[in-house]
């Protein structure tokens, strides 16, 4: 397949590292048994991680959730905040998060994307209206310092994801399997 085969959309694209994350704001939301307006400004000052997951009531986004929510505090250790977003709705995340015994202590809300906007800003909507398996590390200044989309079927590692942050914290070049107290290779 050539790149003559594949059609393109003139408005898609995906954000870049390096450059400013695409702004949102005022999107609905589901937290500890309420539902709230989230900005990307409400972070600013603080790093993020805005992950994407395909849909509640599901097999693999539960355990994903679940380990952001075992995480979260060491995420919070770094002035870092978690964001998680699917393109169901609030009542369907709180119905979820409700009956599911493995959600019911997740500190950080979720984003109900029903008109699949955020979804589509970050390049990860899917043709059938879900989110792929999406995960944004946005700096304080609101800055895109790491993205990764993986298939529906593989679940996403936190913990590397926590090293991701912790290594683009130290504004340094960290080589492979670098983590938090190991040396690094001077600056970026």
């Amino acid at each position: 397949m050539n790149i003559d085969d594949y059609e393109f959309d003139e408005f898609d694209f995906a954000p870049k590292v390096g450059q400013p994350t695409p702004e949102f704001s005022d999107l609905q939301s589901y937290h500890k048994g309420e539902f709230h307006k989230v900005s990307l400004s409400d972070y600013k000052g603080k790093w993020l991680v805005l992950f994407f997951y395909p849909r509640d009531f599901t097999f693999i986004c539960p355990t994903e959730i679940e380990e952001f929510g075992r995480l979260y505090p060491k995420f919070q250790e770094l002035n870092c905040e978690v964001l998680g977003a699917s393109t169901d709705s609030e009542y369907a995340h709180k119905a979820w998060y409700e009956t599911d015994a493995r959600l019911k202590g997740v500190e950080y809300p979720i984003v109900a994307d029903t008109t699949q906007e955020l979804a589509d800003m970050y390049g990860v909507l899917d043709e059938d209206g879900s989110a792929q398996r999406g995960t944004f590390v946005i700096d304080p200044e609101g800055t895109l310092k790491f993205m990764l989309v993986s298939a529906d079927s593989v679940g996403r590692n936190i913990e590397e994801t926590l090293r991701v942050v912790e290594a683009a914290q130290t504004g340094e070049k960290c080589p492979a399997n670098w983590a938090k107290g190991k040396q690094t290779l001077g600056k970026a």
